[in-house]
């Protein structure tokens, strides 16, 4: 097994471009998360040409599912689907 790279957010376009699939890595920092609709709505905003609420550029943004909440809970937990990154 691999050391896990220390990186903290914002990105760098270096750091950015120097990352490939399986790498491992240890986050600090802002991270932003959002499930389905979110990425929705940021998609339809981007193909309308309005302004995203975040700056997504040198950010890392968690697309998260959601769990079934366990019996007598009123919430699931969220789990992890994809980690995308974003560059300049």
């Amino acid at each position: 097994m691999s050391t896990p790279r220390i990186i903290k957010t914002p990105l760098t376009e270096e750091v950015i471009t120097s990352l490939h699939a399986g790498d491992m890595v240890l986050l600090s920092g802002e991270v932003y998360t959002a499930r389905d609709v979110a990425h929705r709505r940021l998609y339809e905003s981007l193909l309308k040409g309005e302004k995203l609420p975040i700056d997504l550029s040198q950010t890392i943004l968690f697309y998260a599912g959601p769990s079934p909440a366990p019996p007598k809970k009123v919430i699931g937990s969220s789990s992890w689907t994809t980690i995308a990154t974003f560059g300049t």
